[in-house]
């Protein structure tokens, strides 16, 4: 449709839905309040909706009751909007008003599961102490909502997105934890799981029981000519414990698309009426107290026959559709994308209009290639075109998450650096489950497909980084050289650019828990190896002076301190240095005025590094290590310890 006749179409539109808002309003509230509301909601509608119109269109406007369908979701938004409560509409208010506020040197997150790391929300709150002690101003709850019995993959297999697990407790429970967060001035974020539901959910249920209009949520056929049209160029997600993107349903006597488990159905988004009915459900999130939406399998949404059904650009029609409604019921919630994909289609998630911020799996995935080989030259070659993004957008930098490690580095970017991705990646899954000679890596290997040799990797961060290792042989000297890679690896995830993302557990050096081999609903899983639970009890001993532990979350807490009140470190302006030497990563970080220079030696010799080159820059005489309070001249060579780490400030 011409530009002038979209814009006509959508005028025209809301001209005929204005009514009902009016009305809806009216029987909200008292007229005084009600011109206030009305005032606000036009003023939103007319920033967001030729957008959201012309988003909507794209994706159902062929749909002959598409007018149906777009009343139907503006009124959703509107109600969702009006049944938001007081402090979260003065958020958004404070929010449109500092649009960036995502983007300070004070974010820094945490990633748990509430039961393994406190048992519930309510005793989640009580360690609110625990994470300001910490730093933290942002925490992630992996998935806390209801999903079926037995095997939900970790949670992630929703039966209702309005419930809370009863394991975790009650919904009451956390919008009391959401309240909480808030007046302490940390952020909430909440994973929104959008591209299937669990097989027990109401939807998935109906579908079972032979309703058409809900086996029309999902991609459902009676036989298996379509689903074998679509295998054609669809890749297996878990090929060890499960083979092809469909599964036979008995009961109904057809095949469910699920591409991750065979109890996760995917959700038929070409359905303009699944899209509606998502939203209200993202809403009903966003009242209840949500700061930020982790958006899952966003690759995955929309299919189409002859393609990969991934990264298509449908997916992105819809996050932005999402999004503009957001920014018209509920401005202060933005977006993190989590996006496992090649770093050309990560990226592309990434704008204020679609995923405000999002997982950065290309430089966790070579800083662990970094420390493996000792060389920085993969991680640089990335950096330099790969790293910077739009204004008003931010990466999470991560060690470890929930998730396993995939190398998914850009095979032209290894080629540029004289590396075989192949055989590279070959390498990388050997050294880091314990195949490699020399290696001080203890991991664990994830899906391993014996036909195409692909692997990926499990493991907490200090098994990973050789702590698990050098406490098995009792060996200072190993322990030594893993706290100092920790020390390294959190101090350029704190100072690259973005919000530095903890999964807890981390500050205080947890190694692998081998204990999920002997649980059956978790065992063909190796993830859960670096999912261990935080016991509070043994914590205290952990926590005793000259601990090794105790060390860890002293250099992570530090770390994160100074981040807090280094102004250069907000914002995601970095530059790489020109400083050359292959075990080295150098780069400075520019905020307005504010400037900070990162040096990190990637290994265990020391290096010679010349910052004269640093004069001709045109920085100063002499630096400060903020870290250490120690000054170097610029007229001179230094020499860099064993992965060593420094912040150097212009003295």
């Amino acid at each position: 449709m011409p530009k002038a006749d979209l814009e006509y179409e959508a005028k025209r539109s809301l001209n005929r839905i204005r009514p009902k808002i009016i009305q809806r309003i009216g029987e909200t509230c008292e007229a005084d309040r009600g011109a206030l509301l009305l005032e606000t909601i036009e003023a939103r509608l007319e920033e967001h909706w030729l957008r959201l119109f012309g988003l909507l269109y794209q994706l159902y406007g062929h749909h002959y009751d598409f007018f149906y369908y777009l009343e139907n979701i503006l009124l959703t938004t509107v109600e969702c909007w009006l049944n938001r409560p007081e402090a979260l509409l003065e958020s958004d208010v404070r929010r449109e008003n500092n649009p960036e506020w995502y983007l300070s040197e004070e974010m820094i997150g945490g990633s748990l599961y509430v039961d393994l790391f406190s048992d519930d929300l309510k005793t989640l709150r009580t360690k609110l102490p625990y994470f300001k002690r910490l730093g933290l101003t942002y925490i992630h709850l992996m998935p806390l909502f209801a999903s079926r019995v037995g095997n939900s993959d970790g949670g992630y297999a929703i039966s209702d997105y309005r419930a809370v697990d009863s394991k975790f407790g009650t919904f009451e429970d956390l919008l009391i934890l959401a309240d909480a967060f808030r007046e302490a001035g940390i952020v909430l974020v909440l994973d929104f799981v959008f591209n299937h539901t669990s097989d027990d959910h109401e939807w998935a249920i109906r579908a079972q029981e032979g309703s058409r209009e809900y086996m029309d949520y999902y991609h459902i056929y009676a036989d298996r000519q379509i689903p074998d049209q679509y295998e054609q160029q669809l890749r297996e997600i878990f090929p060890t414990t499960r083979r092809g993107n469909f599964t036979w349903h008995e009961g109904m006597k057809r095949w469910v698309w699920t591409t991750f488990n065979s109890f996760q159905w995917d959700l038929k988004y070409a359905n303009p009426e699944v899209f509606r009915a998502m939203a209200a459900e993202m809403l009903f999130l966003a009242n209840s107290g949500v700061d930020i939406l982790r958006l899952d399998a966003v690759a995955f949404i929309w299919k189409q026959v002859g393609t990969s059904c991934e990264n298509l650009p449908e997916a992105h029609l819809l996050i932005q559709a999402f999004n503009a409604l957001c920014r018209i019921a509920a401005p202060g919630l933005i977006f993190k994308s989590e996006a496992i994909v090649h770093p050309d289609e990560v990226v592309r998630y990434i704008s204020r209009e679609e995923c405000q911020i999002s997982y950065n799996p290309t430089l966790m995935a070579l800083l662990w290639e970094s420390i493996a080989t000792r060389e920085t030259k993969l991680l640089k070659q990335s950096l330099s075109h790969r790293h910077e993004l739009d204004g008003g957008t931010a990466w999470i930098n991560y060690l470890r998450c929930h998730d396993d490690i995939g190398w998914s580095f850009d095979n032209d970017d290894a080629w540029v650096v004289g590396i075989h991705p192949g055989d590279h990646r070959d390498f990388l899954n050997r050294f880091y489950t314990g195949r490699f000679e020399g290696t001080f890596a203890s991991g664990v290997p994830f899906q391993h497909n014996e036909e195409t040799g692909d692997m990926r990797i499990s493991g907490t961060m200090a098994s990973l980084a050789g702590l698990e290792q050098g406490q098995e042989k009792d060996d200072a000297g190993l322990i030594e050289m893993a706290v100092l890679r920790i020390r390294m690896l959190y101090g350029i995830l704190s100072s690259i650019g973005g919000i530095p993302l903890i999964f807890l557990g981390e500050e205080w050096g947890l190694l692998n828990d081998y204990s999920y081999e002997s649980i059956p609903d978790k065992a063909d899983d190796s993830r859960w190896v670096h999912r261990p639970r935080m016991n509070w009890d043994n914590l205290k001993r952990l926590q005793g002076k000259g601990t090794v532990s105790r060390r860890i979350n002293d250099i992570i807490s530090e770390l994160f301190s100074v981040r807090k009140n280094l102004t250069a470190l907000g914002g995601g302006e970095m530059e790489l240095l020109p400083l050359e030497n292959s075990h080295l990563l150098s780069f400075v970080r520019r905020n307005n005025e504010n400037v900070l220079i990162v040096l990190a030696n990637f290994s265990e010799r020391e290096l010679e590094v010349d910052l004269f080159l640093l004069r001709a820059e045109g920085y100063g005489h002499f630096l400060k290590d903020v870290l250490s309070g120690e000054i170097y001249s610029t007229k001179e060579k230094i020499r860099l310890k064993p992965y060593a780490l420094l912040w150097l400030e212009e003295d």
